[in-house]
């Protein structure tokens, strides 16, 4: 997660809230949230080599695919969910989205924007489009559910979830007037507070 990303969601989370993070990576942003906001943080991630960091940054972390096991943390009293670039990778991002109001009263949701302009023009040119955001190729890339900012809020309309806040990212990993005017079209990436 780059510092914009990063720094934003610092913002949102309250200090001593009780957090998890789905898909927690590595576990820097919970080591950072520990640390500088002194939350409570447990991390669920299906990598193993990715758990294997989180121990050595010293994160409690379960191993669990996010699909199946995310109804398994409702009622346990968790303020604020988190789920960093992980939503467009998952089988039932739907399902994902409806448990994870359930198990938090607050998420905070980052995601790849694949309406945006530059992954647009690599559709032009007949390829399947890559980006310093998203540079895997279509057959590395653990993205299985490709959205757009526009196709992201419309299920959050339709599922009537509150969208808190919401900062829309650049590809240079700042937020622009262009990116905010325009996400869909500018923003390579969104950060979502949904309640």
């Amino acid at each position: 997660m780059d510092s914009q990303l990063q720094s934003i969601v610092l913002d949102w989370i309250p200090s001593n809230s009780k957090v998890v993070d789905f898909g927690c990576g590595d576990g820097t942003l919970l080591k950072t949230l520990i640390k500088k906001k002194f939350v409570t943080g447990y991390g669920v991630e299906n990598d193993p080599e990715k758990i294997n960091d989180c121990i050595a940054n010293g994160i409690s972390v379960i191993q669990q695919d996010i699909d199946i096991s995310i109804q398994n943390y409702k009622g346990m009293g968790f303020d604020v969910a988190v789920m960093a670039s992980s939503i467009q990778c998952l089988r039932r991002p739907r399902n994902a989205m409806r448990n994870i109001l359930q198990v938090a009263n607050e998420c905070v949701i980052t995601l790849p924007n694949f309406g945006n302009w530059e992954l647009r023009l690599g559709i032009l040119n007949g390829k399947m489009p890559s980006s310093a955001q998203l540079p895997a190729k279509w057959y590395e890339t653990k993205n299985l559910h490709l959205c757009t900012i526009a196709d992201f809020e419309e299920l959050c309309r339709e599922e009537s979830f509150t969208i808190k806040k919401k900062v829309y990212i650049n590809r240079a990993g700042k937020s622009s007037w262009l990116a905010s005017r325009f996400p869909n079209l500018f923003a390579a990436q969104a950060v979502y507070l949904i309640g």
